[in-house]
């Protein structure tokens, strides 16, 4: 394979890494809505992932979202979308304790508690590449699902850096993403999807889980770091 073959390859690697991580980020950080999820069950977007493709878990939470959205393919229902709302509720917010807790900072420290060392430093690598939280210091920003829209984020920028032939941004950039992975997400995540994935009662919220895990295990080999053992959830 020559030079601007790799280079084409990479490219398409960190375009689909972007796209699926923005997905991801977006269906973990926001509540369900009709409005967004419908479009997804009408594209089919469930047909295809873009990025981690070959992990068996990246397969297994494609095959169990494509079930559900195949089950709603005239659109969300009130009683499906009221079950969609209990699961991220009983997963991620709680009425008594939270199920999959969504916070980095929660699995390092015994009282599982938010805004600690890891939130503070989570929030310098954002804003070390130009982005801050609507609401700083009002939540979180160790939240999974702006993490993995932070890895979105570095993908885009390094697609974007390859087109220009910046070969020391994209560098650079990878090096930023290896170091947040084995610093940050790689160390927790894997202890969250599992928690996610023995939890949901949702194939939607239980697919999200089994395919964030897939594809966080896609960049731990693509940048040669291993997943640490799982802590304490």
């Amino acid at each position: 394979m020559d030079q601007n073959d790799k280079g084409t390859q990479l490219r398409e690697t960190l375009l689909g890494e972007s796209l699926l991580f923005s997905l991801l980020g977006r269906a973990l950080y926001n509540p369900p809505e009709k409005g967004w999820l419908d479009p997804l069950i009408q594209e089919d977007i469930f047909t295809e992932v873009p990025f981690g493709a070959g992990q068996k878990e990246t397969q297994r939470g494609q095959e169990l979202l494509h079930d559900w959205a195949q089950a709603h393919a005239g659109g969300l229902g009130e009683e499906s979308l009221k079950d969609l709302k209990a699961d991220y509720t009983r997963l991620f917010v709680g009425a008594g304790k939270v199920l999959a807790p969504p916070w980095e900072s929660v699995y390092f420290n015994e009282d599982r508690m938010i805004f600690q060392e890891q939130t503070l430093d989570v929030r310098n690598w954002y804003l070390r590449f130009g982005l801050e939280l609507e609401n700083i210091h009002k939540e979180p920003d160790d939240h999974i699902g702006l993490e993995l829209t932070f890895i979105a984020y570095l993908a885009e920028l390094g697609a974007k850096a390859l087109e220009s032939e910046d070969d020391e941004k994209v560098e650079r950039l990878n090096d930023a993403k290896r170091q947040f992975l084995s610093r940050h997400l790689l160390l927790w995540g894997s202890t969250w999807c599992a928690l996610v994935v023995k939890h949901a009662k949702t194939e939607f919220y239980r697919g999200l889980g089994t395919l964030t895990m897939g594809a966080l295990l896609a960049l731990a080999e693509q940048y040669e770091l291993q997943l640490p053992d799982r802590v304490a959830g």
